[in-house]
């Protein structure tokens, strides 16, 4: 079986890598992406974290399965005439006592792994050459959180020889409408707090609707039951070529979405996942002359979990659908300083004789007041708006995060109506 790749190829793991390049909408008195970047590597320079990371068994098997696959390179490790690999924070020592110890502990790595110690933006090109496969992991939340994919780019773009391999080559981001009533009794009960009228003395009631859009802003990170999905989305709204991905492009996403609606109820929010593509670039697969493996790896509810989980996006107010009923709209993200993304979305009920129906192209530009805040509360028919701040997570567990051992799915456990004759 021929190699997808050259016999000696060098490879540069960009172990952390983090983009330097500070929002453009940056307060004035906020340290920006490079003032948080100490507790940020301080962070990844905990094993406690890389722990976590390693034993998430999904994502590991993954990167193992694309990089290890004999159609892909007859292992990789093992083909490799050099292995540089780039890390920012100072997990860098942790992995030059790996190599150093490798002769007796791990001989296969012993001559053949560089440690780089630095941000890949930074790293001179004299100390790394052009590789023949770039591996990273720089996945957050949702795919984008964190913004590591800008510096996915630049090592991309600074290291990698023309028609070389990326792993992971593409991601996919998916989108469907949930129902959850006790997720959000519970945000707008812990809102509610604020109705005091004597607290010590003092009347919170003034406060009542920002606490409401404060909690409502917060996206909800964790394993969802799958059988609270009102649809199953059919394609992905935002697709990711990482060979092709601009830096200009991950500043301002733009993910449509349009469903079908299964049961009659109540759409609490939207949900979201994605899925990593492993396959090698067209150059390599030609050489190989097609055989090569392509590895998937999704983090859809109905899958084994890993620890990115799923993320939930509430609307302060649920929109009342019917079976059979179509739901057009989107969701914005645009970078912040706090190293993620602003979010803002709508959706609409789609009823042929409803006077409010919009083309969702129209949504993109969305009413703001007076302080220029995009407008998500107020009455609108079949319209509901969200604004949420990816980096100000919250967390939820409520349910089994093994999907096998979830009970068998009734309807009506969830407040939804199948009608007759349907499947």
């Amino acid at each position: 079986m021929q190699s997808s790749l050259p016999r000696n190829p060098a490879l540069l793991f960009a172990m952390n890598p983090s983009r330097k390049e500070q929002s453009n909408d940056q307060p004035a008195h906020d340290p920006g992406v490079e003032g948080r970047d100490p507790m940020y590597f301080g962070y990844y320079a905990l094993l406690t974290h890389q722990q976590n990371m390693l034993q998430d068994t999904i994502r590991t098997q993954a990167y193992h399965q694309a990089i290890c696959s004999p159609a892909n390179s007859r292992s990789i490790f093992s083909t490799a005439s050099h292995v540089f690999a780039v890390e920012a924070s100072a997990m860098a020592r942790r992995i030059r006592q790996l190599v150093d110890a490798s002769p007796a502990h791990n001989p296969a790595l012993f001559g053949k792994v560089t440690v780089v110690q630095g941000k890949v933006e930074d790293v001179p090109e004299s100390a790394v050459p052009k590789v023949d496969v770039l591996i990273s992991e720089p996945i957050g939340v949702l795919l984008f959180h964190e913004r590591m994919l800008e510096s996915f780019v630049v090592a991309r773009d600074r290291f990698l020889k023309p028609g070389g391999t990326i792993f992971p080559s593409a991601g996919s981001i998916y989108l469907a409408p949930f129902t959850d009533a006790f997720l959000f009794t519970d945000t707008l009960s812990k809102a509610r707090w604020w109705e005091s009228t004597d607290f010590f003395g003092v009347d919170l009631s003034p406060l009542f609707h920002q606490a409401c859009i404060e909690y409502f802003s917060l996206p909800v990170v964790g394993h969802f039951n799958p059988n609270s999905l009102m649809c199953t989305p059919t394609a992905p709204s935002l697709h990711m070529d990482f060979h092709t991905l601009t830096i200009d492009q991950l500043h301002d996403l733009v993910m449509p979405f349009e469903w079908t609606v299964g049961y009659t109820g109540l759409i609490h929010g939207i949900g979201g996942w994605f899925d990593l593509t492993f396959a090698p670039s067209a150059m390599h697969a030609a050489a190989a002359m097609g055989d090569v493996d392509t590895v998937v790896m999704t983090t859809a509810p109905q899958a084994a979990t890993t620890h990115w989980q799923q993320i939930r996006f509430l609307f302060m107010e649920p929109l009342a659908v019917n079976a059979g009923d179509r739901v057009k709209g989107w969701i914005r993200g645009k970078v912040n300083a706090m190293r993620s993304y602003t979010m803002m979305g709508e959706m609409v009920l789609q009823a042929l004789t409803d006077a409010y129906s919009e083309d969702v192209t129209k949504m993109l530009e969305g009413p703001t007041d007076e302080c220029g805040e995009w407008i998500v509360t107020g009455r609108l028919r079949g319209r509901r708006r969200g604004r949420w701040m990816l980096n100000e997570q919250t967390y939820s567990y409520t349910y089994t995060h093994n999907p096998g051992n979830a009970a068998p799915f009734v309807p009506e456990h969830s407040c939804l109506y199948v009608p007759p004759g349907s499947t």
